[in-house]
Formats: structure tokens, C-alpha cells, sequence
């Protein structure tokens, strides 16, 4: 069975408020996550991926020796990272709840330490790539950095939070003031809720 394209959880400008405009979202949801689809399902087709989950493809397609991933790793991580990325995010308020709070507080010392750890491991980023809130397989939280599309699968992790760091992701809103993208991120556009839950 094809993979497909999921519809944004929210309309094209509702993040345009927050630091995220329309034209973005058309580029990078529209166009990009879209290439990611519809190339990973060329890629699959006819192999013994066809018809396994997204987590399945890439925890068997991660090479955990090689410099360059392969292209269906590529293509089918890319594509389950955008699924969470818009989840993560969202309009409106969103208050960080008390049991997320405390783990992060319980991890980093505080919020405002996790928030410095988090845009800095982003910005520190070199090239494309991805900063996240993992949960490790003992339970702790940490956050972790990750080169183009690998993503906390590859390492028997759960992803709580993640920020696309690829250009595409920012550069209309904040051209190359990448730092200034997460600052905004951390503060308007992640949806706390979404990331509770995970845990």
C-alpha cells in the first residue's frame, strides 16, 4: 500500500501569526514532504519495503557504518519526520503541561536550560539536518542532533520534539538566521500538548 501525503492539521496561514507564513507551509508541506512521498514510494515499489510500516523501513534501511544514507532511507525517515513536524506545531496558546515540565526540568535543571540545549544543538547543526527531545530507552529525556534525515528511530529512541533544520524549513521567514528560527519555534509555534503525549 502507497504511503500518502497527510493533510496539515491546520489551515496553510494558521502559523503565519507565530513566525511561520503561508508561503512556507505551501513550500514545505506542498512540495517538499510531498517529493519525499512520492519518491519513497517509487523507491519501495517492488522491494521487500513495499508493504512495511514507515518505522519498519527505517530502522531496517538505517546504516549505522555508511557516511550517505541510501534513498529509500532518505526519502521514507524525511517523510515520517514532516508527519511529526506538523503535529509537533500548532496556532493558539499552548502551555507546557506539568508532567512534561517536570521531566524536562528533572533532565535539564529547568525549561530555559532545555530551551538553550535544544537551539543550540540546532543551530549547531552543520548543513541540513534535525535537533530533537528524545526519550532514551532508560527514560531520561535528552536532546540530541541528527544530519539530514536520520531521525531518533535510528537509535532506539522517542522522538518528544523535533525542529526541521533543512533551509526549506525557514529560509522564506528568517533567511539564514537559522538561531532566530529556533528562538521563535521554542517560544510560538510548538504545541506542547502534542509532545506530552508522547512521553
Amino acid at each position: 500500500m502507497a504511503f500518502e501525503l497527510p493533510a496539515l492539521p491546520y489551515a496553510h496561514d494558521a502559523l503565519a501569526d507565530l513566525g511561520m507564513s503561508k508561503e512556507t507551509l505551501e513550500y514545505h508541506h506542498d512540495l517538499h514532504h510531498k517529493a519525499y512521498v512520492d519518491n519513497g514510494n517509487k523507491l519501495i515499489a517492488g522491494t521487500e519495503w513495499e508493504n512495511k510500516s514507515l518505522e519498519e523501513i527505517i530502522t531496517g534501511t538505517y546504516n549505522k557504518t555508511a557516511v550517505a544514507q541510501n534513498g529509500i532511507f532518505n526519502n521514507i525517515s524525511q517523510l515520517w519526520n514532516h508527519n511529526q513536524f506538523w503535529e509537533m506545531m500548532g496556532p493558539g496558546e499552548s502551555k507546557m503541561p506539568s508532567e512534561l515540565e517536570k521531566a524536562i526540568a528533572d533532565s535539564f535543571g529547568s525549561v530555559d536550560k532545555f530551551k538553550e540545549e535544544f537551539a543550540a544543538a540546532g543551530a549547531g547543526q552543520f548543513g541540513s539536518g534535525w535537533c530533537w527531545l528524545v526519550k532514551d530507552a532508560d527514560g531520561g529525556l535528552k536532546v540530541t542532533k541528527t544530519e539530514n534525515g536520520v531521525n531518533p528511530l535510528c537509535f532506539g529512541q522517542t522522538a518528544l520534539l523535533g525542529c526541521d533544520v533543512w533551509e526549506h524549513s525557514y529560509y522564506i521567514d528568517f533567511r539564514n538566521k537559522r538561531p532566530a528560527y529556533l528562538t521563535n519555534f521554542l517560544d510560538k509555534l510548538v504545541n506542547w500538548e502534542n509532545v506530552a503525549s508522547r512521553l
